[in-house]
This record gives structure tokens, C-alpha cells and sequence, in this order.
């Protein structure tokens, strides 16, 4: 049977996400059968070394044993009661430890729910209605964060995508990733009225790109200067940089913090924190109302908690960022040797190849790549037995899983790839 033709008859594009359709890449998806540690099974049954991880859940791999057992055992006792459960204070008393900026945390089922309701408290909060994004930072598609930069940096901005009307995104501001200047006249246009600031600390939405030295502290001060709330998108980041995520890493604290994919380990979650006396303002405490039928599902938290206190450990960081500084270090001698010009980003185990000559340090900088150069290389290196994201603007993602053999293998195909374009 044809899946992906069946797919499409029943589901829209034939995924249920759009960029499994290989869209930016051409030819048809991998449907996945199965996985296991650092590889991927097809239908056809071929294997493939993963280097997307569930779009970066699964910092344990596939099928780790301890995380799999928990959520067996969880789900003999049930898969959803719509009560409070033990699981869910546990939960969040790891977050509340292993977060610096979080003393108090809601479960909720999506990244794109957290920072949705993120939004929301930050403006009940204060009271104000515009929010400060970022070009090319990505924060789920909820709409009023849906949006892109037209030709100015700190414009109202028209939705980009139909369905969304214009007056629901005309309190969201767009800045420039990593220009200072541009939120700091975004402040000054909009003196009073703007209610948070919210940043991925680490883009990785446009591929993976960081932050600028004083970049996230700068945003830390000015928020404090003109009374508004500082968030960090951590859905990627959080837990993936180090135990406290990408504010422990940088030492640079927000007000409201978004979470996801690895709490949830490989489960649907998402989840935002941030100091008690905003999250106060939350129902049934406060006046700004959030809600969820399956919030705090037992199996995601029992999921989520077996990989936090797994991932509660420096040692484990360091043990897997010598992994990754391998991997992103042999890449780099690869694109050198093979004489390509390629620019390669990276921060602990997040990595991403952008096909251009140039630093890559913002959204513009990202589009100049060469998006087909990009696509042959993802099939190459998809022939040879390595699976990336078939998206040059997404990011690829290390795993405990993967082995010295995985890294060697995945190095050696990077090169014998570049060497032949």
C-alpha cells in the first residue's frame, strides 16, 4: 500500500504536522514503524540513525527502558481521571528545583498552550496588550503570535496565515533576533502598553541560532526598566542546554518560563512557570482563567518525571555534551575538507547546517541560505542511513542514545556527502 497516498485521503497534506510531508525537501515521507535508541525502522523496514528526536523530546532516545516501564505501569491504573493527582505535584516539584526562575508551575498539553497561556497571564498581569516577538522565533500556533516581519522591524504585523484576523495581531510587535536597538525602539513607540517581551534564548525555529553576547541580559534590563515581563520560550531549550535550561546555561533569569517536549518524555505535555505572585493571578486563585481537560495527564507526567530525574544530574550533561561536541566538531572538519561553503550552529546538542558562506545570526541571515542545496544534502545523507529534519530552518538534536559508533557513522557520511556536491 501507497501510505502516503492513503494518508492523503483522510488527512489534510496526509501529516498531521506540516513539516512531515518533506515539503521543503521534495519526494515522500518515512513512515515510521517503529525505534529504538538512536535508530528509526520504516515500513520497509530500513534504519536510520535519528537525528531529529521527535523534534528534540527525546534527549533519552527511543524507548528508554525506565521511561517506558513508567508509563506501563501508570497506564494499568488508568489514562485519565480529570482530578488532581500525586504526579502532577511531583512534576512540578521537580520543575520548581531544577528551574531557576520557577517557583510556581501549569500543566497544560502543548507547547503552543503554554505560551498561549503565557501571553494571556503576562497581560492580566499587567494589565497592558502588546507583546514583543521576535522574526523567525517560532511560539506554537496559537494567533496572535502567528505572525511575520513586513519590511520594518517594529510594525504592526499582518497574520501569516489565513484565518487569522488582522485585529488579533495587531497588539504583537516584531523585533530583530539578536538587534538590541530595535526592541529598544519597540519600547519607546509603544511606551506603557507592552506587556512582555518573548524570546526563544536559543532560536531554533530558523535553524538553530544563538544568542548574541548581552543579548538575552540586555533584554533582562530593559524589561525591568519599563515594567514588563521578560519570557522565555524553553519548549526547545528547556532541559536540553542543561538541568535549569537555557537560563541556567546563560544565567540570565525571565519572569515567565514556557516548557515542553522533554518533560513530557516522548508524551504530548507542555507546562509555564514563573514567580508565585504572577502565576497567583491564574484561576482559581486569580482573575485570568486557563483550563485543560487532560492537563496533567498521569502518563505524560509519569513520562516526564522518569526523564527529569534522569536528566537531574550534571554528570549527565557533561557525559552527553562531549558527545555532541564531537559530533559538531567532526562536522565542522567535514564542510572545512570538503571545500563547501556551509555555516554550522551549534550550542550543547543542538546543531544546525545552513547552506550559505555567512554568519548566521538572524532571521535574514537564515533566508539567504540555499534551501536546495540544503534538500540534496537531506536526501544524500537520508541514503546513507542519517535522518534529518527535512527542513533546512529546524534543528538537528543529540540523544544519550546515540553512540561513539553513531557519531563516527554520521561524521564519515556528512563528509563523503559534502566531498561529492
Amino acid at each position: 500500500m501507497d501510505l502516503f497516498n492513503e494518508a492523503k485521503k483522510y488527512i489534510p497534506g496526509g501529516v498531521n504536522s506540516p513539516v512531515r510531508a518533506f515539503g521543503a525537501v521534495g519526494g515522500d515521507p518515512l513512515f515510521i514503524k517503529e525505534a529504538y535508541g538512536s535508530r528509526l525502522v520504516d515500513t520497509d523496514g530500513n534504519k536510520y540513525i535519528d537525528m531529529i528526536s521527535s523534534w528534540g523530546p527525546l534527549i533519552l532516545g527511543h524507548c528508554r527502558t525506565e521511561v517506558i516501564d513508567a508509563i506501563c505501569s501508570a497506564a494499568k491504573k488508568g489514562t485519565s481521571f480529570g482530578s488532581p493527582t500525586e504526579y502532577e505535584t511531583a512534576m512540578a516539584k521537580l520543575i520548581v528545583e531544577m528551574v531557576p526562575s520557577v517557583e510556581n508551575v501549569r500543566m497544560v498539553n502543548s507547547g503552543t498552550e503554554a505560551v498561549m497561556s503565557a501571553i494571556r497571564l503576562a497581560r492580566g498581569y499587567t494589565g497592558k496588550n502588546k507583546v514583543i516577538k521576535f522574526e523567525g522565533c517560532y511560539h506554537g500556533h496559537s494567533d496572535s503570535l502567528l505572525v511575520k516581519s513586513g519590511s520594518g522591524a517594529i510594525t504592526f504585523n499582518k497574520p501569516s496565515s489565513p484565518g487569522i484576523p488582522g485585529s488579533t495581531t495587531e497588539h504583537t510587535i516584531i523585533a530583530e533576533y539578536n538587534n538590541i536597538e530595535t526592541v529598544v525602539d519597540a519600547l519607546k513607540k509603544y511606551k506603557g502598553d507592552v506587556a512582555c517581551v518573548i524570546v526563544e534564548p536559543v532560536a531554533g525555529n530558523m535553524g538553530v541560532i544563538l544568542p548574541e553576547q548581552n543579548f538575552l541580559r540586555d533584554l533582562r534590563e530593559l524589561c525591568n526598566e519599563n515594567a514588563c515581563l521578560l519570557i522565555f520560550d524553553e519548549v526547545i531549550t528547556g532541559f536540553r542546554l542543561s538541568p535549569g535550561g537555557a537560563q541556567e546555561y546563560f544565567d540570565i533569569y525571565p519572569d515567565l518560563t514556557t516548557l515542553g517536549k522533554i518533560i513530557g518524555g516522548g508524551l504530548p505535555v507542555g507546562a509555564f512557570g514563573g514567580k508565585k505572585d504572577i502565576m497567583e493571578y491564574l484561576a482559581p486563585d486569580g482573575p485570568v482563567y486557563q483550563a485543560g481537560t487532560l492537563s496533567g495527564n498521569p502518563l505524560a507526567m509519569v513520562a516526564g518525571i522518569t526523564t527529569l530525574n534522569i536528566l537531574n544530574n550534571k554528570d549527565f550533561y557533561n557525559s552527553l555534551n562531549k558527545k555532541a561536541d564531537k559530533l559538531w566538531s567532526g562536522l565542522a572538519n567535514g564542510i572545512k575538507e570538503s571545500g563547501n561553503k556551509c555555516t554550522l550552529n551549534n550550542i550543547a546538542t543542538m546543531g544546525s547546517i545552513f547552506f550559505t558562506d555567512k554568519p548566521v545570526n538572524n532571521y535574514k541571515d537564515a533566508m539567504q541560505s540555499d534551501t536546495k542545496l540544503y534538500a540534496k544534502y537531506f536526501h544524500c545523507m537520508l541514503e546513507k542511513g542519517v535522518y534529518l529534519a527535512p527542513s533546512q530552518y529546524e534543528a538537528m538534536f543529540i540523544s544519550s542514545s546515540h553512540s561513539d559508533k553513531d557519531i563516527k557513522k554520521i561524521i564519515d557520511v556528512n563528509y563523503s556527502v559534502l566531498k561529492n556536491f
